[in-house]
């Protein structure tokens, strides 16, 4: 095993054929800055030539997740005090990383143990083999902030069952274990207290034996995901157009769940939603890089251009009034035309060199 900083951010070490990466951030659960991601990237760049790494391990320290999300205060910092380079330099580092893991010539294998959203779906969906446990909550509640989901999730909401992805795009709404299996989101359930015993075998396996392989001796059959019992309703209700007619359709349905979302969306960024639907239509016919970049243009048009990002952030983590000022305020006021904008901005930095 490799000696490691204990006091660093991400731990960095190696057993036996394993590479492994923690983010070691647990009273933020793990939430990601640029330096977590500096530091996930130069391991991974090490590692792709060492012959004597076979597989990356990606987890997080503590009990509580593998990775809240993106520090989105330091982005707010960033954007309020004119320091658009901040942001640019983040987004392109961290979505360099996603394509990193998800094109990497050696398997990656992902703990998504505990709360893992945003900037961890960035970390955990794209990896070779995606594990969750009886413990995992996954998210991408960019909404809630007056945004839109980033790091290669309209990718991932986009290929999701029927209107499963646009339901969890703008609901921002969180999936169990199960739910992430069923969604795309996850391919293997682990109990958690058996995920040390399957990174050991991880680190010790015995050739030809392959990663996959080691994972199904700990795989179990999960409880039935919630989003196979709603998903006749929600694909009727998604399925429509434009935000305007989701919430009429919404209002029209029988079941108390629709109506907690129409209570939801109402209460959400209009042009968040109107933006996030867009992009999640958008990644479904394409690939990665594709999203990757389609997001990049939105996230920084959303950072440069409109308020709404700023002001989901300082109601709900700065000023912590949970009443943001939207603009427009309302779904009904929304322009016809209310995504062309963030569809269209070109950034003055491209994503990828």
């Amino acid at each position: 095993m490799t000696d490691f900083d204990e006091a660093s951010a991400v731990l960095v070490r190696t057993e036996g054929a394993l590479g492994r990466l923690t983010l070691n951030r647990p009273k933020a659960i793990n939430a990601l800055n640029i330096d977590m991601i500096r530091q996930l990237t130069a391991a991974l760049v090490a590692w792709r030539h060492d012959t004597d790494i076979d597989i990356v391990v990606i987890e997080g320290a503590g009990d509580r997740g593998l990775c809240a999300g993106g520090d989105v205060r330091v982005l707010y910092d960033e954007i309020t005090a004119g320091r658009p380079e901040g942001t640019v330099d983040f987004f392109r580092s961290e979505y360099a990383l996603n394509l990193m893991i998800a094109e990497y010539p050696k398997p990656v294998v992902a703990f998504a143990d505990g709360i893992t959203m945003g900037g961890g779906i960035g970390l955990a969906g794209h990896a070779a083999i995606r594990i969750v446990t009886e413990r995992s909550r996954l998210a991408m509640p960019e909404t809630r902030i007056g945004f839109t989901p980033d790091v290669g999730g309209t990718l991932l909401l986009g290929r999701a069952p029927g209107r499963i992805g646009e339901y969890l795009g703008l609901t921002g709404g969180t999936m169990s274990g199960a739910d992430a299996i069923y969604a795309g989101f996850a391919d293997h359930y682990v109990l958690s207290q058996h995920l040390p015993e399957l990174r050991e075998a991880l680190g010790k396996r015995a050739d030809p034996t392959s990663p996959a392989e080691l994972v199904l001796l700990f795989d179990e059959t999960p409880e039935p995901s919630v989003l196979v019992e709603q998903r006749e309703w929600i694909d009727e209700v998604f399925s429509a157009d434009t935000i305007g007619e989701i919430m009429q359709r919404l209002s029209a349905r029988p079941e108390p769940a629709a109506s907690a979302v129409a209570q939801t969306l109402a209460e959400l960024s209009p042009t968040g939603l109107a933006v996030t639907l867009d992009a999640v239509r958008e990644a479904r016919e394409g690939d990665l890089r594709e999203a990757l970049i389609g997001e990049y243009r939105r996230v920084l048009w959303f950072g440069a251009e409109h308020p709404d990002l700023v002001e989901g952030i300082r109601a709900q983590l700065v000023d912590k009034d949970r009443s943001p000022k939207w603009q427009p305020a309302t779904i009904a006021d929304l322009a016809p035309d209310a995504t062309a904008a963030a569809r269209a901005y070109v950034p003055e930095l491209a994503l990828f060199d």
